[in-house]
């Protein structure tokens, strides 16, 4: 009889009528996860889970020709793709907010602080709007389904960048001011949608194994590293300031594009429909606690509502929980990028080089967009890289803190090179070039290293059923500690 119950167990109709079966009073065991209001009979309990297991992981795909790595990886370079093209085409800005001249005169003076202080002002106005819509962005996530808001996030930076892109060639020299403002509010709403499309992409690769995270953020280094490319290349290229800024906008215009073909692509790979389509149905099996804990379960055969189940229809995902498991490794992550904005680029930007008198293109020309946008984004790809094989310290590591909190030190380090203007503290400790280009390099692999680190460790340290909202969570401290750096980064650079 026993043998006769398993061979009926382990067909279709007998797991499912074990499925129906209650719990017997009195038995004692681990909590397991079944869906609501069943439980299997003791008897059944390892048949029926190795039964799963085994008939689920036979059906699992492989990432053919790493389809779905690469387009995580495309994804992630588009989700920082509009900040790094703001941030980049430093001598675009310069040349408009300066009425289109080399010599300022007097209308040009009356701007100069717009100008010499451009990326604090787009820092500003890229993270605020930002983190309002990170925050809507997770009360919206169980509600709006990720694809429309990854497509509508998609179409509004193409359209505000299309419009940037038709500013290039209109003469703004009459109107600076109402320029800048136009450019500031082009770079809030691009942020916004950026933000959610960052948020919702990141969330959704949490629901995929490691390795689709890690292309995702490597793929946002990347981005950095490309627009950098592109704007030295285009100054190379282009005698004009305005065609090489028509260039290099364009770009981003076409990679746009090719992002929202790559998601479009992204469901119909069999590896992708595997992943997603676990992530839709894996949520019926866990119950929360009235206390909010995802640790205990509730006990089997008491009395459950359909309240504390994590449906997709559950509304907004229970914060509590996730909020607790993922504290410190949230203030890690706040405090990585916080640094990072600070320097990069508010500071970074505006040291130039010791040679800058002698007018070669070294110094005047190639000496920023090089030592400081290139390399450091480089340097953050490299970071991001090494994640891959090197995954140390372990997200409970007390060293893991400590080594956010040394980074502390490059604030002193770029404020004693040779930032300028300089208005209040005269002296230049670092007056090789050599200096900066050292620091940066390092600011750059710290970022990139533990700043992965962090956010990969974030949703695999919560059930897999809030994988995708711890995701936004954690991208709710990234954004955080960018705003309140942008902040911090507008005074530093004027007590300078």
């Amino acid at each position: 009889m026993a043998g006769g119950r398993g061979l009926l167990f382990k067909g279709g109709a007998g797991r499912a009528r074990a499925l129906r079966r209650r719990r017997r009073p009195g038995r004692a065991g681990p909590p397991t996860m079944f869906p609501a209001g069943s439980s299997p009979a003791p008897d059944q309990e390892p048949l029926l889970e190795d039964a799963v297991r085994s008939g689920y992981s036979l059906q699992k795909p492989r990432d053919r020709w790493h389809g779905a790595y690469l387009i995580f990886f495309l994804l992630g370079i588009g989700s920082l793709l509009p900040w790094n093209f703001f941030i980049t085409a430093k001598h675009y800005w310069r040349y408009k907010l300066q009425n289109c001249s080399d010599e300022p005169g007097p209308a040009g003076q009356a701007a100069s602080d717009l100008r010499d202080y451009f990326e604090s002002y787009i820092s500003i106005a890229s993270t605020i709007p930002s983190v309002l819509c990170l925050i809507g962005n997770f009360l919206l996530v169980n509600k709006v389904a990720a694809s429309v808001r990854i497509l509508s996030s998609l179409f509004v930076m193409l359209a505000v960048f299309l419009v940037i892109t038709v500013l290039v060639k209109v003469d703004t020299s009459t109107w600076t001011t109402p320029f800048f403002t136009l450019t500031v509010g082009c770079v809030a709403v691009v942020s916004s949608a950026s933000t959610v499309f960052s948020s919702s992409i990141f969330g959704l690769s949490s629901c995929f194994p490691m390795r689709n995270l890690q292309a995702l953020l490597s793929g946002q280094a990347m981005g950095g590293t490309i627009s950098a490319v592109a704007s030295v290349i285009d100054l190379a290229a282009a005698a004009d300031v305005t065609d090489s800024a028509l260039a290099y906008f364009l770009t981003a215009d076409i990679f746009i594009v090719i992002c929202i073909v790559v998601y479009l692509l992204l469901p119909r790979l069999e590896y992708s429909r595997y992943y997603l389509s676990s992530q839709k149905e894996s949520p019926s099996l866990v119950t929360v606690p009235p206390d909010g804990s995802v640790e205990d379960q509730a006990e089997p055969g008491g009395p459950r509502s359909s309240s504390s189940f994590l449906t997709r229809s559950a509304g907004i995902p229970p914060l509590r929980p996730i909020l607790h498991k993922t504290a410190l490794l949230g203030f890690c992550l706040f405090y990585v990028f916080f640094i990072s904005i600070i320097i990069f680029p508010s500071l970074s930007s505006n040291i130039e080089s010791v040679s800058k008198a002698s007018g070669s293109p070294w110094s005047t020309k190639y000496f920023t967009p090089l030592t400081c946008f290139l390399l450091y984004n480089f340097a953050d790809w490299c970071g991001r890289q090494v994640t891959a094989w090197i995954q140390v310290p372990g997200p409970k590591s007390k060293l893991l803190p400590a080594l956010v909190l040394l980074r502390t030190i490059f604030l002193p380090l770029f404020i004693l090179s040779n930032y300028q203007p300089r208005a209040h503290v005269r002296t230049v400790l670092f007056d090789r070039d050599i200096y900066p280009v050292l620091f940066t390099a390092l600011l750059g692999l710290s970022n990139g290293y533990l700043g992965t680190l962090v956010m990969v460790y974030g949703p695999k340290i919560v059930p897999k059923e809030l994988a995708e909202a711890a995701g936004v969570v954690m991208s709710f401290y990234l954004v955080l500690g960018l705003a309140l750096g942008s902040a911090c980064a507008v005074f530093v650079v004027h007590l300078v």
